[in-house]
């Protein structure tokens, strides 16, 4: 959908390559477990950082440079850098524009809407990603697949043009404090329907193809969502605005160069032949147990 948020320059390129886009969308979560390194770029625990009575945004630097001198890189690195990262990759995606390179924006293009949608996502903000401290595993899913998954064919997807954002890392930092302020409710209001929705009517059944699944049932997923009050689609209306703008911005600095000229080209062999290997990577991390969650 960020596709189509972007100017006449770059809307052509972009159509043309969409299903592209979109296929290696997830390419990020394929590496998670099977590239060291990669797992931290999709999150920030940032209530590692503070005590209940403190204000993180006032605690964590914003800039990089500043953070690692007072929290050292280590930590940064074990405890997340999501927003960090979305910066870096609007820079790459800059070069990459700049070199005209296919590959590269193509690929970067699709991670760097990856992280942001991850930033969108409240449990994407905090240790307490799944529930698995208060005693709601499966929650992180609950939100970010099942709610989509039944309702998304009724989302608004109008979210007007992308824009020039001048700070990349003032606006992933925005999107995770929008995120890390949510996720109290994304956690209690899902604890408050379990304690009052009959417990034999929280889950069903489903037909996934050959395989058969326990998922939330539509009735507790449609509660969920209008206690949430539609906060799921802002976030995802949220996210693609900010994924069309960031691409927009990456094309601005690099010198608005004439996509045009790149409409007629594939990705390279030598690209081809990376992503077979990440998806042998992947289905290798599957087969040891250590697929995403």
């Amino acid at each position: 959908m960020a596709v189509f948020t972007l100017p006449p320059e770059m809307i052509g390129f972009y159509k043309k390559n969409i299903e592209f886009v979109t296929e290696h969308a997830v390419d990020p979560d394929k590496r998670r477990y099977a590239v060291e390194g990669e797992a931290q770029r999709h999150f920030i625990d940032l209530d590692h950082y503070v005590n209940k009575n403190e204000n993180i945004f006032e605690v964590m630097p914003k800039k990089w440079a500043d953070a690692v001198l007072k929290f050292t890189e280590d930590t940064l690195q074990t405890y997340g850098i999501v927003p960090w990262h979305i910066d870096v990759m609007v820079k790459k995606l800059t070069y990459a524009f700049k070199e005209k390179n296919i590959d590269r924006i193509l690929s970067l293009s699709a991670d760097l809407g990856h992280y942001v949608g991850d930033a969108h996502v409240p449990l994407h903000t905090t240790k307490n990603y799944n529930g698995q401290y208060t005693n709601q595993r499966g929650i992180h899913g609950f939100w970010e697949s099942r709610i989509p998954e039944l309702l998304s064919e009724d989302y608004d997807y109008f979210v007007g043009k992308a824009k020039y954002i001048s700070y990349p890392l003032e606006l992933s930092w925005k999107a995770v404090e929008q995120s890390f302020n949510a996720k109290d409710s994304v956690l209690e209001l899902e604890k408050t329907l379990n304690e009052i929705f009959p417990s034999d009517q929280k889950y069903s059944i489903e037909d996934r193809g050959r395989t058969t699944m326990k998922v939330y049932s539509k009735e507790y997923s449609l509660k969920y969502n209008d206690m949430l009050n539609g906060m799921v689609e802002r976030r995802m209306r949220e996210t693609i605005i900010a994924i069309g703008s960031l691409w927009y911005t990456a094309w601005v600095n690099a010198g608005q160069p004439n996509l045009n000229e790149l409409i007629g080209l594939k990705p390279s062999e030598e690209f081809e032949k990376e992503q077979a290997e990440l998806e042998k990577l992947y289905q290798n991390s599957k087969i040891k147990g250590r697929g995403c969650d």
